[in-house]
């Protein structure tokens, strides 16, 4: 079954936090994601940058509408997210919870399926 955990992170964390200990704790996102992928768990991870230099895009009636971010009513972002190939939700709620960012953010599993369930 493939689970996503997305990275839910305040907004301003990463300039609080500042670049040092941003890469400090980026390199312990490698390394989790490296010993999941050792196991057969990890089918793909990212970063995302932040909602800086993001775009919202709507259609509506046919007409396009752009936000440029940063958005004002955002109060956190996805700060990145991790594909995983599991047997179960509980095998994906245990990597959750071992993963570095679950410290300092909050850990969304989802499970991957149509939208309409």
């Amino acid at each position: 079954m493939s689970y996503m955990l997305l990275i839910v992170e305040p907004l301003n964390q990463r300039v609080e936090r500042g670049e040092q200990a941003g890469r400090e704790v980026y390199d312990q996102m490698v390394r989790f994601a490296n010993g999941l992928k050792e196991r057969g768990k990890l089918v793909a991870a990212e970063a995302l940058t932040s909602t800086n230099d993001a775009v919202r895009v709507q259609v509506r009636d046919g007409q396009a509408k752009l936000l440029d971010g940063p958005f004002a009513e955002a109060k956190e972002m996805i700060g990145g997210f991790y594909l995983l190939d599991v047997e179960t939700r509980e095998e994906a709620v245990a990597i959750a919870q071992a993963c570095p960012a679950a410290a300092w953010c909050t850990v969304e599993v989802r499970k991957l399926g149509p939208c309409f369930l």
